[in-house]
C-alpha cells in the first residue's frame, strides 16, 4: 500500500532543484522506494486510497547523510582518565582514543553504536558511513554494529580500522574482519548494509600490512576508508619512513580511487590536491573535529576548486549534520578572512557531494534525493519560514534556521523510524539506561 505525504513544502534536491513551497507539494512511496513526487492536488487525486501523512506545511526533504562517523567515540562523553591534558594531536590519539578503543568488548561495541544511531535518527540522519576500532574485540565487531543498525533501521556502511599499533596479529584480524563483513554484505545484496576496507592512517600501517589489505580489498572489489594527513604527525611519519607525503604514499599503493574515502586532508600541498582530484577519490571534511583537535583547517575551497569531491562528516564529534554545515560555513570564512566566500560550497558538500559519495557505494538503488525510484529516505522538519522559501533561498533557510532537533519525522527505506518525535518500536529509555551502565563498567576498567 502506498503512503502519501501531503501538504509539504517539498525540497527535492533533484536535477532541477525542484522546490514546491507553501505546503503545496506531496510525495508518495511504497515499500522502500519513492513512487511519485509533485503537487499536493495532483497526488491526492492520484492516490485516494493511500495512507496519509499530513506534513502541515513543514519542510519535507531527503534524509541527511554523514560520510564519516565513529560510533564508539560516544562512550568517551564525560570520560576522565586523570592524566595531564594533551598538548598535541598525537597525545589525543594515544591518551584518549587508543586507550578507549582497546578496552571495548563486543557488548560495549553494541551499546556505543546503538545510542548514537538513535541520536542520528532524531537529527534526521538516515545514512552513516562509520569507521570502527576495538583491538581487543575485533572479530564480529562489524556484525555487532550491523545488528544495532538493523535494530534502529539506519542505512549503514561499516568498516574496521586496520592498524599495526596493536601488533601484527591484530592487524591481520582487522583485515579478516573487514573481508568477512564485506562478503556477508555482498551475499545479502541489501543496500541497507554495505562495507569498505577500513584503515586507520598510513602512519600506523607498515608496508607488509598495506600490501595485505590492498590485496584483500582488490579481491573483494571494494574501496578504502582511511584517515589521511589529519595531523602533522601523519606527514612526518610518511616522509621520514617512506620519503613520500601522505597522499603520495596512498596513491603509490592504489588507495586513491572512486570507491574510496580519505578523511580530513588537512596537511596537504597543492600537488597532493592534484593527485586527489585526478584519482576521483572522495575527501571528507570534519570541521568541528579538526578545530577541537587543533590540527588546522582543511583547504576545502581549494580542493573543491581543483575538482576534488569533498563531502562532510562529523568524525564522532556529534550526530547533527546541520552543525557540521554551519561549522564548514564559518571555518572557511575564518580561514580565508573573506566574508563573501563559503556560501555555495558547504551546501554542495552536504546535499550534493555526500549523496554522490554514498551512491557510489550502493549497488541496487540511490538515495539523497526525492524522486521516483530513489530510496524513501526522507525527513519532515519543523520550520516556520520567516521569508519566502524557493530553490534560491532554501540553503540559507537550512543554514540559519534548521537544527537537527528540528526534525519531527524520519523515514528510512520506506520505514517510519520516528513519527512526530516518537521513536517507533524502539525503547530509547531502556537502551540508554543500559548504555550508561555499560559505559560505567568500561570506564572502571581503564
Amino acid at each position: 500500500m502506498s503512503t502519501l505525504i501531503t501538504n509539504a513544502t517539498l525540497i527535492t534536491r533533484d536535477a532541477q532543484d525542484t522546490v514546491i513551497p507553501d505546503g503545496g507539494g506531496a510525495l508518495a512511496f511504497e515499500g522502500a522506494l519513492i513512487t511519485d513526487v509533485g503537487s499536493a492536488a495532483e497526488l491526492e487525486a492520484r492516490y485516494p486510497e493511500a495512507e496519509r501523512i499530513d506534513a502541515r506545511g513543514r519542510l519535507v526533504m531527503p534524509g541527511l547523510i554523514n560520510t564519516h562517523m565513529h560510533y564508539y567515540s560516544t562512550f568517551a562523553r564525560g570520560i576522565d582518565f586523570g592524566s595531564r591534558p594533551a598538548t598535541t594531536f598525537g597525545e589525543v590519539l594515544s591518551g584518549l582514543w587508543w586507550r578507549l578503543d582497546k578496552m571495548l568488548t563486543l557488548e560495549d561495541v553494541y551499546y556505543s553504536a546503538v545510542g548514537p544511531m538513535i541520536d542520528c535518527v532524531r537529527n534526521g540522519v538516515t545514512t552513516v558511513i562509520d569507521h570502527h576500532a576495538s583491538p581487543s574485540s575485533v572479530r564480529d565487531s562489524l556484525l555487532v554494529i550491523a545488528k544495532a543498525a538493523q535494530r534502529i533501521g539506519i542505512r549503514s556502511n561499516l568498516c574496521y580500522e586496520v592498524s599495526d599499533r596493536d601488533g601484527e596479529e591484530v592487524a591481520k584480524a582487522g583485515i579478516a574482519e573487514n573481508a568477512a563483513f564485506v562478503r556477508s554484505c555482498q551475499q545479502a545484496n541489501d543496500d541497507m548494509l554495505r562495507g569498505l576496507m577500513g584503515v586507520h592512517a598510513q602512519m600506523t600501517i607498515s608496508q607488509p600490512t598495506m600490501d595485505a589489505l590492498v590485496a584483500e580489498a582488490e579481491s573483494l572489489g571494494v574501496g578504502y576508508h582511511i584517515h589521511a594527513a589529519e595531523g602533522i604527525e601523519d606527514v612526518v611519519n610518511s616522509l621520514g619512513t617512506y620519503g613520500r607525503r601522505v597522499i603520495e604514499r596512498l596513491s603509490d599503493n592504489g588507495i586513491l580511487n572512486e570507491r574510496s574515502i580519505v578523511v580530513h586532508c588537512v596537511q596537504v600541498l597543492d600537488e597532493e590536491i592534484e593527485l586527489l582530484a585526478h584519482s576521483g577519490v572522495a575527501v571528507i571534511n570534519n570541521p568541528e573535529s579538526n578545530m577541537s583537535n587543533a590540527v588546522g583547517a582543511s583547504p576545502v575551497l581549494k580542493m573543491l576548486a581543483a575538482g576534488v569531491l569533498v563531502g562532510m562528516g562529523t568524525d564522532g564529534y556529534c550526530t547533527d549534520m546541520t552543525e557540521s554545515l554551519r561549522g564548514v560555513h564559518a571555518l572557511v570564512k575564518h580561514e580565508a578572512r573573506i566574508p563573501s566566500v563559503g556560501w555555495a560550497e558547504p551546501p554542495r558538500m552536504l546535499f550534493e557531494n555526500n549523496r554522490t559519495i554514498i551512491n557510489r557505494l550502493l549497488v541496487n538503488g540511490h538515495t539523497g534525493v526525492l524522486e521516483p525510484g530513489a530510496y524513501a529516505d526522507l525527513i519532515i522538519v519543523d520550520y516556520e519560514a520567516p521569508t519566502p522559501v524557493s530553490a534560491k533561498t532554501i540553503n540559507s533557510h537550512i543554514l540559519f534556521g534548521v537544527m537537527g532537533r528540528s526534525v519531527a519525522t524520519t523515514i528510512i527505506n520506506g520505514r517510519i523510524v520516528m513519527r512526530e518525535r516518537e521513536l517507533v518500536d524502539i525503547d530509547e529509555e531502556k537502551i540508554m539506561a543500559v548504555s550508561r551502565e555499560q559505559a560505567a563498567r568500561l570506564w572502571s576498567r581503564i
